[in-house]
């Protein structure tokens, strides 16, 4: 008996301390706590209500709950509260109660029914509501306004899940379905449609080092599935965790396919001003040589009809030269266009510049000084030494107009360190050993908007007809072609400064350009067998009288397939001189298929398209290339050499 009555009084003092804690817990909880009967009528609130809403319990006690609660809201609450119809059933709503100050104050409501009573516990969720709503209202805002641009949406890239969530435009903009990529996307399909070129280097922006910094700008294009190209400007921002792990990516994406489009317009149309820059300085200079040409072959055929020889050699080398002068005009085209083929070879600068003194000093009038300071150590280079001799010969004949009364030509070559931060600041330039070959002058100098069109093709100050504009640009092409950089320093009343940057080279023993044996006139044949193959006639005959009047015995086709047919016949070839560009099979597929009968085959390709010369990988064994126009002691020789190799 003892110890059950000591029992039930530890009992009951474990309910007094549960009691007790519960009223402690009722008295300073922050929030809102009721009691209410299973119709909803409060019998008891918590002091929070005091403190929170300024309703006494004296006030609240005895009141309907849904008629404390916001008019639109009371329904709601009044059918939380009858809907719990079994002991331990809750519920959870959301209602505005009146504060004694007449304002509402937005409570979320979780409700237990404890036998006939139900107990509510409330959080007061105004201030945490407003923010949610200003922030959507914010969305909705950066939302409309978007729209409004055409070819600009939102996108979001959650780092934990790897998937990224796009609004509609987005979604129109990559080609990819707007309702699944609303609730997310895996990264991998929203990356599916990105270009194959560009999309290594969004991929590693996204999931790389570039995910821990703060921003992201980058372009790139989508393979739209109706078939079109769409180019995307990506920006985006990075928020971290308290940790500084990344959580997230936000940012915008722009169309950018029509203004590239638009770009791409300006520049075609930029690209046939040019043409109609060009016209006049180039027919000009075009003319001037064509007559070069005709009207000593006239004269050369007049003579002939009389029977006069005696002149006919100084006319056909008047001839011939004006021919020489179109054709290095054309190769100044294509250094432009960085298509012309270079012969490189290693060369001090510092012995280069003084052969082409005498050129400069007949350029340059009376009244201008010419200064060559050259470094004290060799400035070697590999290039094509002949482009160098004509790009500063080029910029010399600049110079010199750019000083009509006179003044000071230097012209400088040393050995400089090409720092990272200057290779940078100069397209096509890297860190390095550079040999700076530098012109300069006293002249008037340039204005800025001159300045920055300087190196552009066919801009040029002379009036029509003096000039095609094409020199500067021609010298920028060689130099960028030879792996070096070009710039220039000028300001009005102080000059100019026009500096060519070639990479320093290592000297190896070289052979002479070319063999002592062309100075003894064309090598010739013993009888061999050459194919010719072009489709141009007057070429072909051109290159079979050649030969045979060389020594040779000559076949000729007018295109690949008739070549070819040759080639797989018994007779007997020793060469086979072809054009690359033919109908029907070009020469170099013509040339393949015959070494597999003929493995050993010499070929010599001319070409009039010099981009066939600069392919890698063009040219195979006992394989040579010559350029139009040709001298035919470069043909003869060249075939001379193949036949002997063979």
């Amino acid at each position: 008996m003892i110890n059950d009555s000591k029992k039930r009084h530890a009992a009951s003092g474990l309910a007094n301390e549960d009691r007790l804690g519960r009223e402690v817990a009722w008295d300073v909880s922050h929030d809102l706590h009721v009691i209410v009967d299973l119709r909803g009528w409060v019998k008891d609130v918590n002091p929070a209500w005091q403190d929170k809403l300024g309703i006494a319990a004296a006030s609240a006690i005895g009141k309907h709950l849904p008629m404390l609660a916001h008019p639109e809201d009371a329904g709601a609450v009044e059918t939380a509260i009858t809907g719990l119809d079994t002991d331990g059933s809750t519920a959870e709503f959301e209602c505005r109660i009146a504060a004694s100050d007449n304002s509402y104050r937005l409570i979320s409501w979780s409700a237990t029914r404890v036998r006939n009573h139900i107990a509510c516990a409330g959080r007061d969720i105004t201030a945490e509501r407003q923010r949610q709503i200003a922030l959507d209202d914010s969305r909705d805002f950066a939302r409309l306004a978007l729209s409004a641009v055409s070819g600009v949406g939102v996108w979001t890239y959650e780092v934990s899940s790897d998937c990224f969530f796009c609004d509609a435009a987005v979604s129109e903009l990559y080609g990819i379905n707007a309702e699944q990529a609303a609730k997310g996307i895996r990264r991998e399909y929203f990356l599916a449609n990105v270009h194959p070129d560009d999309r290594a280097a969004l991929r590693n922006t996204m999931s790389g080092g570039l995910l821990h910094s703060g921003d992201l700008e980058l372009e790139y294009r989508i393979c739209h599935p109706d078939g079109s190209v769409r180019h995307v400007l990506s920006r985006g921002h990075t928020y971290f965790n308290e940790q500084g792990l990344p959580v997230r990516r936000t940012g915008v994406g722009v169309d950018m396919t029509s203004q590239r489009e638009l770009e791409q317009q300006l520049r075609q149309s930029q690209k046939m001003e040019a043409v109609g820059h060009l016209t006049g300085g180039l027919a000009h200079d075009f003319n001037n040589m064509l007559q070069g040409v005709i009207g000593p072959l006239e004269l050369v055929r007049h003579l002939v009809a009389r029977g006069k020889t005696e002149q006919l050699d100084r006319f056909l080398g008047m001839a011939i030269s004006s021919a020489h002068r179109a054709a290095s005009l054309t190769h100044r085209l294509l250094a432009f266009s960085r298509k012309q083929p270079l012969a490189p070879r290693s060369a001090d600068v510092r012995e280069l510049i003084p052969s082409i003194e005498d050129l400069i000093r007949q350029t340059a009038n009376k009244d201008i000084e010419i200064a060559f300071d050259m470094a004290a150590q060799p400035c070697h280079i590999r290039c094509d030494t002949n482009q160098l001799e004509s790009a500063l010969l080029n910029l010399s004949i600049n110079a010199c107009d750019a000083m009509p009364r006179g003044g000071v030509l230097r012209i400088a070559a040393s050995v400089i360190e090409v720092s990272e931060v200057e290779a940078a600041a100069n397209e096509g330039a890297s860190p390095g050993a550079y040999v700076r070959i530098a012109v300069s002058d006293t002249g008037s100098g340039m204005p800025q908007e001159v300045l920055r069109q300087a190196l552009e093709p066919f801009f040029t100050t002379k009036p029509l007809g003096r000039g095609t504009g094409l020199g500067l640009s021609m010298v920028y092409g060689f130099v960028r072609q030879s792996g070096g950089f070009v710039t220039i320093e000028s300001a009005l009343g102080q000059g100019t400064t026009v500096a060519l940057f070639m990479p320093e080279a290592v000297v190896a023993d070289e052979a002479p350009r070319q063999p002592k044996a062309l100075a003894a006139g064309p090598a010739g044949g013993a009888g061999e067998t050459v194919l010719i193959v072009d489709d141009d006639e007057t070429i072909r005959q051109l290159l079979v009288e050649l030969f045979g009047l060389s020594g040779y015995t000559s076949i000729q086709a007018h295109d690949g397939p008739s070549g070819l047919a040759v080639l797989k016949s018994e007779v007997k070839i020793d060469l086979l001189v072809s054009d690359v560009r033919l109908p029907g099979l070009n020469g170099k597929q013509m040339a393949d298929a015959a070494r597999v009968g003929r493995p050993m085959l010499p070929v010599l390709f001319i070409t009039g398209y010099a981009e066939e010369a600069v392919s890698d990988g063009f040219l195979d064994d006992n394989m040579a290339m010559l350029t139009k126009p040709f001298s035919i002691e470069a043909v003869l020789a060249q075939a001379s050499e193949l036949l002997r190799r063979g």
